[in-house]
């Protein structure tokens, strides 16, 4: 995969506290970044997902379902009381 270089404008104390992190971490700057942003990324990936599922949730059932879940429940309730 090709790297690509780019230039970001961040507040002096952001830098010093990324410089910082990064000597800790014994990595570069850039390493960081990199860190960063894939967690960031990953990060949105999972709360648009999280929104996608809890649209879908979100939707009453349309009557025919509603219908179909009334017959299985009848169903099952006949079928367990013919157990006991």
């Amino acid at each position: 995969m090709s790297n690509v270089k780019t230039a970001i404008s961040i507040q002096q104390s952001l830098f010093e506290q990324v410089d910082s992190l990064a000597q800790e971490m014994e990595i570069s700057r850039s390493r960081l970044f990199v860190l960063a942003m894939e967690d960031f990324m990953q990060r949105r990936q999972n709360q648009r997902l999280l929104k996608a599922i809890n649209h879908a949730y979100a939707d009453l059932p349309e009557p025919s379902e509603e219908n179909l879940r009334r017959q299985l429940r009848q169903q099952h309730r006949r079928m367990v009381e013919g157990e006991w």
